[in-house]
């Protein structure tokens, strides 16, 4: 397993890359379909990662408690390779309630995951609605338990919660960027 502490690349105040992605209930999400939500929280993850999988409760949390904040999951990883982390698997966390996001998405291509400069999952991005679009307000860790077997020291997802609740009340992110850790990405080998 390799173990990697993600790189800020987005800086905040840049807009949401675009996507189209297929959910794991069917339909298709981009950005756009999160057009009532004030805020959108998308995080790259995965089905194996015990880093991501640690996080996985955190996450259902801020989805159920934040009516106007989207959680959607994006998984980019080689299902080829990791077969965990292929569509039918994500359709399965969904439905034995592992992952009770707002969306799960897979992003087969990568192209997504590419595109936000992620490199490990679990990757977190919260944007805030300004203007009727996304724009990033934060990218960072969850909380401060950077290890699967460790306890935050705030409670699961503090820190997001912490800057979920300064967007939603208008105000900017008072956190620099701190580093998610989490399993690299498991990125398509190049065609030869």
């Amino acid at each position: 397993m390799v173990t990697l502490d993600s790189a800020a690349s987005l800086e905040v105040g840049d807009a949401i890359p675009d996507f189209d992605l297929p959910g794991t209930d069917g339909e298709r999400y981009g950005p756009d379909a999160f057009a009532d939500d004030r805020a959108l929280l998308v995080v790259v993850t995965c089905n194996h990662c015990p880093y991501a999988k640690a996080k996985h409760p955190a996450l259902n949390a801020i989805a159920a408690d934040y009516d106007d904040v989207a959680v959607v999951g994006v998984n980019p990883n080689d299902a080829e390779a990791y077969p965990e982390d292929s569509f039918e698997a994500m359709r399965e966390r969904v439905a034995d309630g592992t992952v009770a996001y707002d969306a799960y998405l897979r992003d087969e291509s990568q192209a997504v995951a590419r595109a936000f400069g992620a490199t490990c999952t679990p990757d977190p991005f919260l944007f805030r609605r300004e203007d009727g679009d996304f724009v990033l307000a934060y990218h960072g860790r969850l909380d401060d338990a950077m290890s699967p077997d460790e306890t935050p020291s705030g409670g699961p997802g503090f820190e997001m919660r912490e800057a979920i609740d300064a967007v939603l009340a208008g105000e900017p992110v008072d956190q620099s960027f701190r580093p998610s850790r989490g399993c690299s990405i498991k990125w398509l080998e190049p065609a030869g």
